[in-house]
């Protein structure tokens, strides 16, 4: 791989972590789910076909700038899905307690 595909591939990641955020800020989880699966094959073949590019300075820059928003992007879209996920997991966890009371009370009757 080249560093211009190399770049493209950081760019491509960028994209795609910029439209997880915006499916993130629109509660659109399904497409956030299917955007996170594009960002992980993406990442993975930057992994396996260009394990340490070796850039010159200025591709390096544009690299670690692209880096740099790609984890800004991360952040936001945790800031957004962690309470959601701990809510959700409050849900679950009153449905299973819920669940668990219903049996107990069915075996005493």
């Amino acid at each position: 791989m080249n560093d211009s595909q190399t770049l493209m591939i950081y760019n491509a990641i960028l994209a795609t972590t910029g439209k997880m955020l915006i499916a993130a800020q629109n509660s659109e989880w399904d497409q956030l789910t299917k955007l996170e699966k594009e960002c992980r094959q993406l990442t993975e073949s930057l992994i396996k076909n260009d394990p340490d590019p070796i850039l010159d300075e200025e591709l390096l820059q544009k690299k670690v700038k692209i880096i740099h928003q790609i984890l800004a992007d991360d952040a936001q879209i945790k800031a957004i899905t962690e309470p959601w996920l701990k809510k959700l997991e409050g849900m679950l966890n009153t449905r299973d307690r819920t669940y668990s009371l219903q049996q107990a009370y069915q075996s005493i009757s």
